[in-house]
C-alpha cells in the first residue's frame, strides 16, 4: 500500500515556496528555467558601514594625493629651499665622481695616541717588501693586552697595554711563527731553479734522467757539508777514549726510543749507520735510498729526512757507507750496475761492468764494503764448480781479484775481516773458507757443523791477528740453528793457525725452527743480534762471551713484525730494526 504525504508537510511546502523570491539577472549564465534570484539593493546605513570599514576607491586616491602635497611641502620646508632651486642644484652632477660626492665620516678617535706602544717591527713579505694591502681602520683601532687573559702572552714585558690594530696584527703573527716554524720545504732554497746534472767523460759512469730521479734536490751539487748544514747542528760521534761498558749477561737494559716518522711504502732491504755522524741509511725494493738525521728529540719531526734518491726502476738489495770516514755510499740492485755517491764532492757515479768478468758477474746485488775502505767485494753469479766473489778497488772500481769456493749452489754469505786484509766466505755446502787479500789466496779451510748455511758475521776483539783480529764466527741454516765459533781455538800455542776439518761450535742456538735472515754483531763485540722474516717478531739479542740469550727482551708486547734488516750504531747504543711492512724502529741500549 503506497504511503501517503502528511497534510500538514505538504502545506508547509507550499508556504516556503510562495515566500521565496525570484533572483532577476541580466547573465545568461546565471538563468534557469525553474528559478531566478533577486538580490535587493543595500540601504543606505549598510553602504555607509561598508564605505568605513572597507573604503571607498574614490576617498583612497584623493586622501593619497593630499597625503603626498603634505610630504612634499615638509621636505622643501626642512631644506630651505624651493623645488626650482633644489632642481638648479642638482644640474650639473652628472660629471662628477662618487668619490667626489660621498665621504666617509669615521669620527675622531677616543684614545690619545701618545699612550699607544709604538711598533716593533713592520711587517713585511718573504723578500722584505711592504705588504700589498693594507687596512686603514687598523691604525684607528685600538686592542689593550692586559685586559684580556688571552693576549697577555704578546706582551714583551709586563707594562705594556694598548696597542694599535696594527701593532696587534704584528704580534699575532709573530706568535704564530714562534709556534709552527717554517718547514723546510717552505723555505726559499737561494739555489737557481734550473736542475743541471753533471756527468764524468765515460759514458758508463753517466747518470741519465732514465736512470736516476731525485725529490727536488740535484745530488751532483749537494755535498755532504751542505745535507749537515741544513738538518741543523749534527756533531761528530765522539771517539769513546773511556773504558767501555760491560754489559751484563743476565738482563738488558733496553729501551724503545723514537721510531723514524717516514713509512717506506715497501719491505727495507738494508740498515747502515754513518761511521761519524748520527745518521742512518736505510733502502729497500721501492728505487728509493733514505737518510735520516738520528735524533729522537728533535722538533717538530724525531729523527728528520735529510734527503732522499730514488733510482728508477731498481729495487736496491744492498746500500753501505764507506768506511772508514763514510765518505762514500754504494748502492745496488739486481743490475748490471751499481753507483756510488761521492758525498764530498755530492757527485754521483754509475760503475756499468767490472772489466774482465762479463760473464760471471751478471748481477752486483750483493757486495760489502770493508772496514779500511779499500775493498769492495761483490757475489758473482757463476756458479761453475762453486761460487766466486770478485774483489774490487773502492777507489778506482777496477777488479783486483777473485775468491772461488768449491761447492754446490755457490756463495752464501761471506764477511770482511776486522782489518780489511781479508775476508771468510762459505759455500751453501758448508764449506768456510778464510781468504787473503795480499797473497790472494786461502789461508784456511774448514766445514761448518751446521746444514744449508744461509748467512754469516764476523764480531768481537782480540782474535788471532792472521785471520783479522775478529774472536767470533756466527753462521745461520735454513733450519734456523745457529753456530758460534771462537776463533782463538783455531790457534795453536805457538801462534800457527790450525782449524780442525770440522771444528765444534762454542754454542748453538736453536730459538727459531725457520731459516735464518740476518746475523750482525755490535761493533764492542758484546751483542749478536739474530732473526728470521719468515716468523713474526722473530728477533733475539744473545750476549758475547757468555753465549747466553736475554730472556727480558723482546717482550710480547715489542712491535717488531717480519723483520728484513738490523744495524747496530757505532757506539754500540742504538739498534735499528727495520720490516718488510717499511718501518724503521729504534731502541736505545743502555747497558
Amino acid at each position: 500500500m503506497p504511503r501517503q504525504r502528511s497534510k500538514k508537510l505538504s502545506a508547509s511546502r507550499r508556504t516556503a515556496e510562495e515566500t521565496i523570491p525570484e533572483p532577476v539577472s541580466n547573465d545568461p549564465y546565471f538563468e534557469s528555467e525553474n528559478e531566478s534570484l533577486d538580490i535587493s539593493d543595500q540601504d543606505e546605513e549598510e553602504e555607509e558601514l561598508a564605505r568605513l570599514v572597507l573604503g571607498d576607491g574614490t576617498t583612497f586616491k584623493d586622501q593619497l594625493a593630499q597625503d603626498m602635497d603634505i610630504d612634499e611641502e615638509k621636505t622643501f620646508d626642512e631644506l630651505g629651499s624651493s623645488p626650482g632651486e633644489i632642481e638648479e642644484a642638482e644640474e650639473g652632477l652628472e660629471n662628477i665622481d662618487d668619490a667626489d660626492l660621498f665621504f666617509l665620516d669615521s669620527g675622531p678617535s677616543a684614545i690619545d695616541s701618545s699612550t699607544l706602544i709604538p711598533s716593533l717591527n713592520k711587517i713585511e713579505g718573504p723578500a722584505g717588501d711592504s705588504p700589498a694591502w693594507e687596512d686603514s681602520d687598523d691604525d684607528r683601532l685600538t686592542v689593550s693586552l692586559a685586559g684580556n687573559s688571552r693576549l697577555r702572552k704578546l706582551r714583551v714585558n709586563e707594562d705594556e697595554d694598548l696597542v694599535s690594530g696594527r701593532e696587534y696584527t704584528t704580534r699575532l703573527q709573530r706568535q704564530f711563527e714562534r709556534l709552527h716554524p717554517v718547514p723546510e720545504w717552505a723555505k726559499p732554497s737561494g739555489r737557481s731553479a734550473k736542475r743541471q746534472r753533471r756527468s764524468s767523460a765515460g759514458s758508463d759512469s753517466s747518470i741519465s734522467e732514465d736512470d736516476m730521479d731525485e725529490d727536488g734536490i740535484d745530488l751532483s751539487v749537494l755535498p755532504l757539508a751542505r745535507l749537515l748544514q741544513d738538518s741543523g747542528s749534527l756533531a761528530r760521534i765522539p771517539n769513546s777514549t773511556n773504558k767501555r761498558v760491560k754489559r751484563r749477561p743476565e738482563v738488558l737494559d733496553i729501551q724503545r726510543s723514537r721510531d723514524i716518522s717516514l713509512v717506506q711504502p715497501s719491505a727495507i732491504s738494508s740498515l747502515s749507520f754513518h761511521p761519524e755522524y748520527p745518521v742512518l741509511l736505510s733502502s729497500g725494493i721501492a728505487s728509493t735510498l733514505y737518510l735520516h738525521h738520528i735524533a729522537p728529540t728533535a722538533h717538530p719531526t724525531p729523527n728528520p729526512l735529510l734527503t732522499s734518491v730514488h733510482i728508477r726502476h731498481t729495487p736496491l738489495h744492498t746500500s753501505a757507507f764507506l768506511g772508514p770516514t763514510g765518505d762514500k755510499i754504494f748502492f745496488s740492485g739486481r743490475r748490471r750496475y751499481f753507483h756510488t755517491w761521492d758525498l764530498p764532492s755530492g757527485i754521483v757515479q754509475k760503475v756499468a761492468r767490472v772489466y774482465g768478468q762479463k760473464n760471471e758477474q751478471k748481477s752486483m746485488e750483493r757486495f760489502k764494503l770493508s772496514p779500511c775502505g779499500q775493498y769492495m767485494a761483490i757475489v758473482g753469479t757463476s756458479k761453475k764448480g762453486g761460487g766466486i766473489i770478485n774483489i774490487l778497488d773502492a777507489n778506482s772500481t777496477q777488479w783486483i781479484a777473485t775468491a772461488r769456493i768449491e761447492g754446490k749452489n755457490g756463495v752464501a754469505d761471506f764477511a770482511w775481516w776486522r782489518n780489511g786484509e781479508g775476508l771468510t766466505m762459505i759455500g751453501k755446502g758448508g764449506e768456510v773458507g778464510e781468504w787473503s787479500v795480499e797473497s790472494k789466496s786461502f789461508v784456511a779451510r774448514w766445514i761448518d757443523d751446521g746444514y744449508g748455511p744461509t748467512v754469516m758475521t764476523l764480531g768481537g776483539h782480540n782474535g788471532p791477528k792472521d785471520l783479522g783480529g775478529d774472536r767470533w764466527v756466527v753462521v745461520g741454516s735454513q733450519s734456523g740453528i745457529i753456530n758460534i765459533y771462537d776463533r782463538r781455538t783455531f790457534v795453536s800455542d805457538k801462534n800457527i793457525i790450525e782449524i780442525p776439518e770440522r771444528p765444534k761450535p762454542t754454542r748453538s742456538f736453536e730459538q727459531f725452527t725457520k731459516p735464518t735472515s740476518n746475523l750482525e754483531i755490535s761493533p764492542d763485540g758484546q751483542l749478536l743480534a739474530f732473526s728470521t722474516k719468515w716468523k713474526k717478531d722473530g728477533l733475539r739479542l744473545a750476549h758475547l762471551p757468555s753465549c747466553t740469550v736475554y730472556k727480558n727482551w723482546p717482550t710480547n708486547q715489542t712491535p717488531l713484525g717480519r723483520i728484513t734488516a738490523v744495524a747496530f750504531s757505532k757506539q754500540s747504543d742504538m739498534l735499528a730494526v727495520a720490516n718488510e711492512a717499511g718501518k724503521i724502529r729504534l731502541f736505545e741500549i743502555r747497558s
